[in-house]
């Protein structure tokens, strides 16, 4: 299967080595670019692509509206954030937006290309310690939401709970499943049954939700 990308940055530097990289591999293809938020929503609805790596900072409509706006579309796109880290405060905001993960802007091209390939294929793209750094970082920069747990919540089990909780605290499958005695496959039975019933679409979102709902606090800032 040949992963259409669709690359949004306003550098465009940026994105001539991404699409170097990317279209080096036969299962890649680069289908557009854009230099802000509003040229990716017009070219993703033109080009379908399985995959967005969207800057957050740019003129006209940033990364973080662009993938607010999209996710409400219902596009099937998975939303990668390319980030500096140290400086994009916004990142968290864009995950609870909607995209799929995130992506240092000084990434190897390998790492580049697997992370594409991973994002393609609906898996999650943050391992969960980095997941974890990220929300811990800026988490606090966002209104309390404590409390405000979704109702959907309640439809989980007492071990699904225990699953996504366990998970937003930084957990990889393997160490899910040595702290709660069971086999790995059982664990991504109870992450894919979390998703399904929250209605998400992947293990970043539920730790974002966890968050917000409060099963999970950061430290103080």
């Amino acid at each position: 299967m040949t992963v259409r990308v669709l690359l949004c940055d306003d550098q465009a530097l940026v994105r001539s080595g991404f699409r170097m990289v990317l279209e080096a591999r036969e299962d890649m293809e680069v289908v557009g670019e854009a230099e802000n938020g509003a040229g990716a929503l017009e070219l993703a609805a033109r080009c379908r692509p399985d995959v967005i790596l969207m800057d957050v900072r740019m003129p006209v409509m940033d990364g973080v509206e662009a993938t607010r706006r999209l996710a409400r579309t219902g596009t099937s796109a998975r939303i990668v954030i390319l980030t500096t880290f140290d400086s994009d405060e916004y990142v968290y905001e864009a995950l609870r937006a909607g995209a799929s993960g995130f992506l240092l802007k000084d990434v190897q091209p390998a790492q580049l290309i697997d992370a594409v390939r991973v994002v393609a294929r609906g898996e999650a793209l943050l391992a969960p310690t980095v997941t974890r750094r990220l929300l811990d970082r800026f988490a606090h920069t966002l209104p309390d939401r404590a409390g405000s747990a979704p109702a959907a919540l309640s439809e989980l089990s007492e071990r699904e709970l225990e699953v996504l909780t366990l998970l937003a605290s930084g957990l990889s499958n393997a160490e899910l499943a040595e702290r709660l005695f069971l086999s790995e496959t059982t664990v991504k039975t109870h992450v894919s049954s979390i998703l399904r019933k929250l209605g998400l679409r992947d293990r970043v979102q539920a730790v974002v939700l966890a968050y917000q709902a409060g099963l999970v606090r950061p430290p103080p800032a």
